[in-house]
């Protein structure tokens, strides 16, 4: 699920690779099923976990959460 387009973003969204990853705004919110999908491809889970666009799933932090991210598309 690689994004198309450069980020448009000005600062520029981090990278999906980055360990900033989830700072980036959420383009697709979907609080009712918990998840986001952000800018940078990553598909944000409420619970922390994160999907990369290459399919790389990364396990939830155990502090943290999606609610910045999801907030920041409300």
């Amino acid at each position: 699920m690689a994004s198309a387009q450069a980020c448009v973003h000005r600062p520029r969204c981090p990278d999906a690779q980055a360990p900033d990853r989830s700072r980036a705004r959420a383009v697709a919110n979907h609080p009712e099923q918990g998840w986001s999908l952000l800018c940078n491809g990553v598909v944000w889970f409420d619970d922390g976990g994160a999907l990369l666009p290459g399919g790389t799933a990364v396990p939830p932090a155990r502090t943290g959460s999606c609610r910045a991210a999801c907030a920041a598309a409300a």
